[in-house]
């Protein structure tokens, strides 16, 4: 779904203050169509643990900088653990919402999607749907369904991100490409990754098709939601937390976006990335779903704390015109950037070919990040630039 939520480009950038303090001064709910979420307290929630001492800095300092060794990951949190959150995460943002002149300018410049010739392109907009591959012993695997879905099978799990198999979303166009794998092709699914709220990562008919007892790793904030669907084993995380399930470790990690899905509900719950670690390897295989994120100074700091990641799954798309959607949504430059920062050897784009999103042409985004890319000087074969539906095995 479209993220109207970028702050005009002159606005600084400010590091987020720590749970539970004032939000940003000038913070707007954005444009998201509502859906009903009854409030009220969840009786079995229980209260938070002590602070953490990997939570992020307080309010007014700078994160740790990306140097000496990585500090020792935190320890595992309970499985299906229930937990009492903040109102708001709005102190997390990056930037502040944007205000009454930016949705002014919007509706005044009126660039919400691509023109005639931007939208030509679909035709040529890679998808080679093709069978899972058979995974050698010791093997990891990535399969980009679309969007930021992804078929990830890594320590002997098979894994969903964001999975969004829907024609259409709210609000939105129908699909430009076909989902990359049936849903009848897919193995059984041990676990799904959530990054936000937003109705192009949190497809309530998809996710109605799993077993109410697939565990779900999902943002502070976003249980209860999974909880009234029938979902029996949700984990909610804060920021810097980790759970284990079957010996792959899931971190939840920052990212520089918001989260809404109705009228009154302007991050109310998390947003983030995710670290997915094979632990029972000789050689622990690591990968990095960002989510939905613009650039900044969260990368170098995951990975600081996450040396050694394989693949960074990172988003290009979505992200014109920059003024309004530079802090939400990386460009390709800036995902090349982001994919140097975290010290990934690979990077695999997503968030790009699916959804008309925004005003960019629709091939743009591939075109730009293999310029980025070549420009870098980084090796070709490590841009893993997939078709939709195509596999990459490590």
């Amino acid at each position: 779904m479209r993220d109207q939520t970028s702050a005009p480009a002159a606005v600084p950038r400010r590091p987020p203050q720590p749970p539970g303090t004032a939000p940003h001064a000038g913070s707007r709910p954005g444009a998201h169509p509502a859906e009903p979420d009854p409030a009220g307290p969840d009786p079995d929630a229980q209260p938070p643990a002590g602070p953490d001492p990997d939570a992020q800095p307080p309010a007014g300092t700078a994160p740790a900088p990306p140097v000496g060794t990585a500090p020792a990951p935190p320890a595992t949190r309970p499985l299906g653990e229930r937990r009492l959150w903040p109102r708001s995460f709005a102190d997390r943002l990056t930037t502040p919402m944007p205000g009454l002149r930016a949705y002014a300018r919007l509706a005044r410049e009126g660039a919400f999607r691509p023109g005639p010739d931007g939208l030509r392109g679909i035709p040529d907009l890679p998808c080679a749907p093709a069978p899972l591959p058979v995974l050698a012993p010791g093997t990891s695997c990535v399969t980009w369904a679309g969007h930021a879905s992804w078929v990830v099978r890594t320590g002997g799990l098979t894994v969903l991100t964001d999975p969004v198999w829907s024609r259409r979303i709210l609000a939105t166009p129908a699909r430009m490409t076909p989902v990359g794998v049936p849903w009848e092709d897919l193995p059984p699914i041990d676990a799904v990754v959530i990054s936000h709220n937003h109705y192009d990562h949190l497809d309530a008919p998809t996710l109605r098709r799993l077993p109410r007892h697939t565990p779900l790793f999902v943002p502070a904030g976003l249980g209860r939601w999974c909880r009234r669907r029938g979902f029996t084993r949700v984990t909610e995380l804060d920021w810097w937390e980790a759970a284990e399930l079957g010996g792959v470790r899931f971190d939840f990690v920052p990212a520089h976006h918001w989260s809404k899905r109705t009228l009154l509900d302007t991050c109310r719950s998390l947003w983030g990335g995710w670290v997915l670690t094979d632990t029972r390897s000789p050689a622990p295989r690591k990968l990095y779903f960002a989510g939905d994120t613009g650039y900044g100074h969260w990368f170098a700091e995951i990975g600081r704390r996450h040396p050694g990641i394989d693949l960074a799954l990172l988003p290009i798309g979505a992200y014109a015109p920059r003024w309004w959607l530079r802090d939400v949504h990386a460009d390709p430059e800036e995902a090349v950037r982001a994919c140097t920062d975290v010290g990934a050897r690979r990077m695999a784009p997503m968030h790009w070919g699916t959804f008309v999103l925004s005003a960019e042409p629709v091939t743009e985004p591939l075109e730009r990040v293999r310029a980025a890319w070549n420009r870098a000087g980084l090796a070709r074969e490590d841009l893993w630039d997939l078709p939709i539906g195509a596999s990459r095995c490590w």
